[in-house]
């Protein structure tokens, strides 16, 4: 479905051996055509994925109920996700686990082949055009691995992630024929994303584009190296790239949810979420997608949802630390033919190729980072590092800027809240689920705990329905459940439990991949 034919042999095809053909009929490598600045700058446009992880991600998530006593709307790919399953079928709206796979390595070697297009033009150094080219690729070839890698392997931990199977890491166009890739582990595939990112944040910039909000800029690159340090355990870092990307005054560069929540209709409302002129979006991504469906106020997909019940005891209508339920972007409540409560965030973009015959395709705009999520990214990273005055203060400005919160919470008054609190069960919600986090243990009741149970409540708010929650609930070690829901919306029945060392939190590799001779994940 790429607008752009990548002409070479690109990584995903080598992967796939069986699906090779429409590669092999092209010239094998098309680097000696990528001769001039402007084409290289052009290549990088098309160094971006044209899919999404959120649909996986989200339905794999604790974001979502069953209602299928309710409601029949679902697809035997959303059935799979939901189940935890294989993934063995294939989406009809493009967001399956193979196209993830091979939209993410198109993009990658797309940026490989920028990368050595700028080396034979004679290095970044030969124009200032070129250095933030090459910045770019860098920064696009780190990402791309980052979300692969956090959606098919385990998270990184210290303790584990050196024998714990990794992806491969493509640092080069391909141009032989199948090729055999050994996975190698993810300790070693996390210190690579390290290497494209120091380098690549020496370089980036922002003057090549018209758009800067559709690549990677100084701003975004920041963002991104602070949330992948953060994964890291490097927590310094965080708080220092986090700093750098939101400047001397935060407050400034939050999303104006005020505005946002006097959109005039719902529509409206999502698509001001995604306007490049926001100053929270820091980058913008572009996919074939049903997200602005499943995770907008449709009937597609509503036998999972994100529904009252939901909403109301674990996250944007339950009673938080920062004494608000009351938010500045409206809470949308929909209820009769589905039961979903969201923030319609994510519009629904159709692109009609015979507009006559009503035939086109399904599309999306998500933000990839926002200033709002890297500043609680920020007072996470304070709160690992024992800096709770300072998380605090973080936390209070995220809290003022989108809720109606007037409070101002201290780790004294956050611990008081968790500890009239009680544990998450699968038939009786909260906001306070146990956690058994994967950079160490963390006693429960403590002041350290409610930190961590704040900055999470606060993340699954400002990243609900855009797939940001599943990797949270990797990172922390917190068990999940399927529940069906009765007539009433309420919890009748658990069906399925996802242990804190379930295998399953490696999302399998698609069957193409497997099939071609790749190590599938152990289950």
């Amino acid at each position: 479905m790429k607008n752009l034919k990548i002409t070479y042999i690109s990584a995903v095809a080598l992967l796939c051996a069986t699906a090779c053909n429409g590669f092999l009929d092209t010239t094998p490598d098309n680097r000696a055509t990528v001769d001039t600045e402007e084409k290289v700058i052009a290549l990088l446009n098309s160094a971006y994925t044209d899919h999404e992880h959120i649909t996986i991600a989200e339905f794999y998530s604790d974001n979502v109920d069953d209602y299928s006593v309710q409601f029949t709307n679902t697809t035997r790919f959303y059935d799979e996700v939901f189940d935890w399953g294989e993934l063995e079928e294939v989406d009809a709206y493009n967001s399956g686990t193979e196209e993830l796979w091979e939209s993410y390595y198109e993009a990658i070697a797309s940026a490989n082949e920028a990368i050595n297009a700028i080396n034979e033009l004679g290095g970044p150094e030969i124009s200032v055009s070129m250095s933030q080219a090459m910045g770019e690729a860098l920064i696009t070839r780190a990402y791309h691995h980052f979300i692969l890698v956090n959606m098919f392997c385990k998270h990184y931990n210290t303790s584990t992630s050196s024998t714990d199977l990794g992806i491969p890491y493509m640092t080069a166009s391909e141009t032989t024929l199948n090729p055999q890739y050994e996975r190698g582990n993810v300790a070693d595939f996390y210190a690579l994303i390290e290497k494209d990112i120091e380098a690549g944040l020496a370089l980036v910039g922002d003057d090549n584009y018209t758009v800067p909000k559709y690549h990677f800029t100084k701003q975004a690159a920041n963002a991104f190296a602070a949330k992948f340090y953060l994964f890291y355990e490097k927590y310094d870092k965080a708080i220092e790239y986090a700093t750098a990307c939101l400047g001397t005054s935060p407050a400034s560069v939050l999303r104006d949810y005020e505005y946002l929540g006097s959109m005039p209709n719902y529509s409206s409302t999502a698509n001001q979420y995604i306007n490049v002129s926001e100053p929270a979006n820091l980058i913008l991504f572009t996919a074939y997608s049903n997200i602005g469906v499943l995770f907008g106020p449709y009937t597609t997909g509503n036998m999972y949802s994100h529904g009252a019940y939901l909403a109301r005891y674990e996250d944007i209508r339950a009673t938080q630390p920062w004494g608000s339920t009351s938010y500045k972007a409206p809470v949308r409540i929909y209820q009769g033919s589905l039961d979903k409560t969201i923030f319609w965030r994510l519009p629904y973009l159709f692109e009609y190729t015979d507009a006559t015959a009503g035939i086109g395709y399904r599309h999306a705009v998500y933000p990839a980072f926002t200033t709002d999520e890297t500043l609680l990214i920020r007072a996470e990273a304070y709160v690992h590092l024992g800096q709770y005055d300072n998380a605090c203060a973080d936390l209070n400005l995220w809290a003022a800027n989108i809720s109606s919160s007037t409070g101002s919470m201290t780790p004294e008054s956050i611990k008081a809240f968790y500890d009239g609190v009680n544990y998450w069960t699968w038939d009786e919600s909260t906001v306070k689920k146990h956690i058994n986090p994967l950079f160490g243990s963390v006693e429960e009741g403590s002041i350290e705990e409610a930190m961590y149970q704040c900055v999470l409540a606060a993340r699954r708010v400002e990243t609900l329905g855009v797939g940001q929650r599943w990797f949270d609930v990797k990172r922390f070690g917190i068990e999940i459940q399927r529940r069906e829901m009765n007539m009433s919306g309420t919890p009748e029945k658990l069906v399925d439990t996802m242990p804190v060392d379930d295998p399953r939190r490696a999302i399998q590799l698609p069957n193409l991949v497997i099939s071609a001779g790749m190590t599938a994940n152990p289950r």
